[in-house]
């Protein structure tokens, strides 16, 4: 097994272009890879035998746990019957349908239909476009621009990733790219004026974007994008207020909102999704991780009513709908979306994320937020991090080139648990399997005291 391992790791060195990986390291050596075989629960393990408690879920993603017999008999049977047909032209199969109704049922009052992808991605490449589609057909070309949010995360394609408000996600790609517009993040640990409280700071986040609308002019903005929690950006949940101010001033100049639930969708803040746990009223949602637990990709954007009438009438003008893929609605992934859906149900996963959650958090809080270089606490539902101060009287960050939160995230994995170094800050991120057990929650914080403290003392 050593032996097989070993020749993996070289192909993989040879052979492997990997996403989000300092390609030159990598293929020298100067970093470690890893060969993951198996998982089950919260744990999985690699092809030395090495095991971890994953408590990031990979990317915020397997949301009912590693080994799910029931998803893994789904995607079985849905490829000895029917492997694959599209979705063109009214084509549909029971899989794909069944998944639509339950999506719908599930969704936030006023969405309408479901259109899939296979990424987080590529659903917001979909939603970009009829965005633009939705304005065309009613007679407002000029209204075309779309607002983002400093360190949000929408994807990484060439208007994704403009989208996109992380500066590593641009740098040598020529983004972000034009009809494309940032605002001010709602990071309210990181606010310059640290006098205001956080339904101030809500309220001056509602007023930077008033002021950037009004400046590039109302009949010009087209769309307002935001996760309901700022995942990549630092799991940052909103200051109090600020959806309600945000959603106020997007009415008053007749701005789409697009919530961006790819973490968030399918239970994770405690409720099936982010929009309704945060009282946000979308006309589109992005959803993709949750959606399948990531057995199989899956992306998905949810239409609400008033969109979709706008697209029936532009069909009615225009004829079919320029816009598909290949793989929209494969059959084997929504089988898979099919059975996660049922065992989120069947498991009562939801609860789980609001009580494990909270209690994971607060044990979190009480082990290391008292460290001298623990600046922040914070989550929600089964979504935590911690942030790492230089002074955390004087909110004095580290110098980024010691790579601080990489080195705790690093010491943490060698004790057998995973955590993410966050790409912009000295951050740690967690977001496990909504199935985490309190015993593993205590097992997380206790071996993130002791990375804390083999980094920091």
């Amino acid at each position: 097994m050593l032996e097989q391992s070993n020749e993996l790791a070289a192909w993989d060195r040879d052979h492997f272009f990997h996403p989000s990986t300092h390609m030159g390291m990598h293929a020298r050596g100067e970093m470690p890879n890893r060969v993951m075989a198996g998982g089950e629960g919260a744990t999985i393990w690699d092809t030395n035998g090495k095991k971890s408690l994953d408590a990031f879920a990979g990317l915020y993603c397997v949301n009912v746990g590693y080994g799910r017999q029931k998803i893994a008999d789904a995607i079985a049977e849905q490829a000895r019957n029917l492997a694959y047909y599209h979705a063109y032209v009214g084509h549909g199969t029971e899989a794909s349908i069944r998944l639509s109704k339950m999506i719908i049922d599930r969704a936030p009052k006023g969405m309408s239909r479901v259109y899939y992808g296979l990424s987080g991605s590529d659903a917001n490449e979909t939603n970009i476009k009829l965005i633009w589609y939705y304005n065309n057909v009613l007679g407002r070309p000029e209204k075309k621009k779309i607002i983002s949010r400093w360190r949000g995360y929408h994807g990484s394609g060439v208007m994704t990733g403009s989208l996109t408000g992380l500066a590593g996600f641009h740098n040598a790609f020529d983004l972000p790219r034009a009809p494309i517009l940032h605002t001010e993040a709602p990071y309210y640990y990181r606010r310059e004026d640290r006098s205001l409280s956080e339904e101030q700071f809500a309220q001056y986040c509602a007023d930077q974007l008033e002021k950037l609308i009004v400046a590039q002019g109302p009949e010009t903005i087209a769309a307002f994008i935001g996760e309901p929690v700022l995942g990549t950006g630092g799991i940052v949940p909103p200051p109090k207020g600020y959806w309600g101010k945000i959603q106020a001033v997007l009415k008053k100049y007749d701005i789409l909102l697009v919530a961006d639930e790819v973490v968030t969708g399918f239970g994770r803040l405690s409720s099936m999704f982010g929009s309704d746990h945060y009282g946000i009223q979308p006309d589109l949602i992005t959803i993709a991780k949750g959606l399948t637990s990531a057995y199989a990709p899956l992306s998905g954007v949810i239409v609400g009513d008033k969109v979709w009438k706008v697209l029936v009438e532009g069909s009615d003008k225009l004829g079919p709908i320029g816009h598909g893929w290949t793989y929209s609605a494969h059959p084997i992934c929504a089988a898979a979306g099919v059975a996660n859906l049922e065992l989120i149900d069947e498991l009562d996963l939801v609860k789980n994320a609001g009580e494990t959650g909270a209690y994971f958090r607060k044990g979190l809080t009480d082990a290391v937020a008292g460290h001298k270089n623990v600046g922040d606490v914070r989550g929600e539902g089964m979504l935590a991090a911690v942030e790492f101060v230089e002074d955390k009287d004087d909110r004095k960050f580290f110098d980024a080139a010691k790579k601080i939160g990489p080195q705790v995230a690093a010491a943490l994995a060698t004790s057998g648990v995973i955590g993410r170094a966050m790409p912009q800050g000295d951050i740690l991120g967690f977001a496990p399997p909504l199935c985490l057990t309190r015993e593993e929650a205590d097992t997380v914080v206790a071996k993130t005291v002791e990375a804390v403290k083999a980094v920091l003392g």
